[in-house]
């Protein structure tokens, strides 16, 4: 077990602690649930242990398919060891169907199946309300070489492609996700989290949202449908 050291970093639902080893960091998940910016804020029980276990599962996953990334291991319910990279300031939207800011900003009716994936850059400073961007704001910004988001780019299609077909085994749409990266010894990773906090997960037959949407919108059954997500994946409930 690293020895945990100062915080680095507090999300909406987990912080990122240093350890003694400067090559790897903790991320603690939390309960707490926010939407819409802060505006609403709740508590979710057990949510930081299912979305540590979903992380563990997804992450894996997708190192076994080929996509580097900051995960190392599980250290016990909440926490999880990962390799602690230099985040970029803009996290990647990947939307295959359209929902949320997709349907306010364009109006397309939500739900509509989009004849290919849709990948939006936004920033990730909350004053700036996710604000998108597009690959040459980023140049300006300095944030990304051209090299860099043809990558990220690359990167976030194969996820998308692996994602919804391992979903759609477990009778899960895959609507849309937001992913983040990081440079870690030159590389560009897969960082963050892969959970029902950051994306959006419809059952295959009653298209009822599995997933935060569940809390933004008074649904309720919050804490059925993230374990439900749990359950289809590993058969664990908590």
């Amino acid at each position: 077990m690293p020895e945990i050291r100062e915080l680095i970093r507090e999300g909406k639902g987990k912080r990122v602690y240093a350890t003694d080893n400067p090559d790897l960091a903790v991320v603690y998940y939390k309960d707490e649930a926010m939407a819409y910016h802060g505006l609403k804020r709740g508590r979710i029980l057990g949510k930081g242990e299912i979305n540590n276990a979903i992380c563990e599962h997804l992450f894996t996953l997708l190192k076994e398919q080929g996509i580097e990334n900051h995960f190392v291991r599980k250290l016990d319910a909440r926490q999880s060891l990962v390799l602690r990279c230099e985040m970029m300031p803009f996290a990647v939207i990947v939307r295959n169907r359209v929902a949320g800011g997709m349907h306010t900003r364009t109006g397309l009716p939500v739900g509509m199946k989009l004849e290919q994936p849709v990948i939006e850059f936004v920033l990730k400073e909350s004053e700036m309300d996710d604000a998108l961007v597009n690959h040459t704001h980023l140049l300006a910004m300095k944030a990304a070489s051209m090299e860099e988001i043809e990558q990220i780019r690359y990167l976030s299609r194969k996820i998308n492609d692996i994602l919804s077909a391992y979903m759609s085994e477990i009778d899960i749409e895959l609507i849309d996700f937001k992913i983040e990266f990081g440079r870690y010894k030159g590389k560009i990773l897969l960082a963050d989290e892969l959970s029902p906090d950051t994306s959006r997960f419809w059952d295959s037959r009653t298209h009822e949202p599995l997933d935060i949407d569940r809390f933004r919108r008074d649904l309720g059954g919050v804490q059925e449908a993230y374990q439900e997500v749990l359950h289809r994946m590993m058969g664990t409930t908590f």
